[in-house]
């Protein structure tokens, strides 16, 4: 079995945290507006990461990381982008692009709003939006995501509230 943590829109901001939750996966995805460099060195301390960059990120990020990655993590397809929109609502050539070849799992950020759905127009493809880990934007919530991923399919997924206190009463893991 496979553990990512999952998480965007951090903004320059590195929750003291993340080093906690995020403990023992086996690698970070980044889904873009990372903010400085910094937050991913200091990610990289926790477990591998793979980023992208998202439409405020500066230069320097811009050339360390892509626009879009697509890796295969234990079996399992991922496709990343900053924006991509959402379910039924994707970003403008985005949809056409996840119909021509669909990944297993699609990780994005953008809105700063957590959500995880299965789209079962696109082959029961996996959405994973994280929500947002920084302070920047009108969230209330800082969150990011633990997946597990075992023989290719993602298995459980586990909402991290980086402010327990902000926490709605229930975060305990689902099947994605």
């Amino acid at each position: 079995m496979t553990t990512l943590g999952i998480l965007s829109d951090t903004h320059g901001y590195f929750h003291p945290n993340l080093p906690d939750d995020l403990a023992g996966v086996d690698r970070i995805l980044h889904a873009g507006d990372i903010g400085n460099l910094s937050i991913l060195d200091g990610l990289e301390v926790v477990a591998p990461v793979t980023a992208v960059w998202g439409n405020v990120d500066d230069a320097s990020i811009r050339h360390r990381v892509p626009e879009h990655q697509r890796v295969t993590v234990d079996g399992l397809d991922v496709w990343m982008t900053h924006i991509a929109g959402r379910p039924g609502r994707w970003q403008q050539g985005m949809g056409d692009k996840l119909r021509a070849d669909p990944p297993d799992l699609l990780v994005c950020g953008h809105s700063h709003i957590l959500q995880v759905e299965r789209v079962d127009a696109l082959d029961d493809m996996l959405f994973v939006n994280p929500g947002a880990a920084g302070k920047q934007g009108l969230h209330q919530k800082k969150t990011c995501l633990r997946l597990a991923i075992e023989d290719g399919r993602a298995t459980e997924a586990q909402v991290v509230h980086l402010d327990p206190e902000a926490a709605a009463p229930s975060s305990s893991p689902t099947e994605p």
